[in-house]
């Protein structure tokens, strides 16, 4: 019973998070991510380019600018610039995290990780695990069930 509402919350959160990504300003892949503590929404992310840059994440042959910031990194600072801490929370993320990413959520002390579609390359995922935080996929194309 327990594991039905997680995964009823899973889905719901994993719903939002792919709404929250509707606001990248990224052409190539809009990405949104949400960190949740105690059933609370404590941050949220998408992918985009730093506070004061113009919004335009690729240059006119399509390629991502290289300081172009991800979901996971935009709601992780955003929490650490918050009375709020991440330790122990759940990331909601619309993608696998790259291995950039995966220090930072590492670093940020997320116990958690569900995401919603895989990345090109498993290194994210693969160091996460080494870390022993759980880590837990759902279809995005599924989770409005």
């Amino acid at each position: 019973m327990a594991n039905d509402k997680q995964l009823q919350f899973d889905r719901r959160y994993m719903q939002m998070a792919q709404i929250w990504a509707q606001n990248s300003y990224c052409e190539r892949r809009k990405v949104g991510a949400l960190i949740v503590r105690e059933n609370m929404i404590i941050s949220d992310g998408y992918n985009g380019t730093p506070s004061g840059f113009p919004n335009q994440c690729e240059d006119e042959t399509n390629k991502s600018f290289p300081y172009v910031l991800h979901a996971e990194a935009n709601a992780i600072t955003k929490v650490a610039r918050s009375n709020n801490s991440s330790d122990g929370a759940t990331l909601y993320v619309t993608a696998s995290p790259c291995i950039e990413c995966a220090k930072l959520i590492i670093q940020s002390g997320i116990k958690r990780v569900v995401y919603g579609e895989e990345y090109r390359l498993p290194d994210g995922i693969n160091l996460l695990k080494q870390a022993g935080i759980k880590v837990d996929f759902i279809d995005a194309h599924t989770s409005e069930q």
